[in-house]
């Protein structure tokens, strides 16, 4: 019998992620089925410091430190579903930060690569990671600006910051059909972009505005 560990203090996470779901994400529109499910799953609480767990399942961003940020749970949900992942899916995700949209995507994809600039953060968003059994997930350091043109090319891409633009080498490793989804603006206020790659050239349409941390590198934004 394996046992079970119960501490009436602490907060009942499965509660609030379900809580979280139907409240930011049914009640907005997000309604693909595969997401909704990944995200009852799972534990986001999980990927924020301790200090701020109390606030992990609420309709915010959260820091997370080195001036990154987690998402807000609706924009994880609604990059997710732009998307379109597939199980047999090849996701690349371009800014690691806590490691919670890289777990939801391992819940939808085949394998997810994912590139984070800050060292500390990539190393504990992989040991988190490691902890919760997504071992599905690849974590690389680097400048997420260039991709990661050796594991190419990839069904899906999603960026997690606010770039100016869509860095050219991301839409060269998407596959034909492939899609890619990321905020592109100045900073401060950004659309989210989502283009797909057909055999012909590539498809690009805008949604909703919204606000990202900068996206940082090469064919981003200078360190501020």
């Amino acid at each position: 019998m394996v046992a079970t560990y119960c501490d009436e203090t602490e907060p009942d996470y499965s509660a609030l992620r379900l809580a979280m779901v139907r409240k930011q994400l049914e009640s907005r529109g997000i309604r693909d089925r595969r997401v909704l499910e990944a995200m009852r799953v799972v534990p986001r609480h999980r990927f924020v410091p301790e200090v701020r767990r109390y606030a992990a399942y609420e309709d915010m961003p959260l820091e997370i430190g080195y001036g990154q940020t987690i998402s807000q749970p609706y924009m994880v949900g609604l990059m997710t579903q732009m998307l379109e992942v597939q199980p047999t899916d090849r996701v690349l995700e371009i800014g690691t930060g806590s490691g919670y949209q890289a777990a939801v995507l391992a819940s939808l994809a085949r394998e997810v690569f994912t590139v984070e600039r800050v060292p500390e953060l990539a190393r504990r968003a992989q040991q988190t990671l490691y902890e919760l059994g997504y071992d599905n997930v690849r974590v690389y350091e680097g400048d997420g600006t260039h991709g990661l043109p050796e594991c190419a090319p990839y069904d899906g891409i999603i960026v997690t910051a606010g770039a100016p633009h869509v860095p050219e080498s991301l839409k060269q490793q998407l596959a034909e059909g492939g899609r890619l989804v990321c905020p592109v603006g100045p900073r401060g206020m950004q659309h989210l972009i989502r283009i797909v790659r057909r055999a012909d050239g590539f498809c690009e349409e805008e949604g909703i505005g919204c606000v990202f941390v900068p996206l940082i590198g090469a064919d981003g934004w200078n360190e501020p």
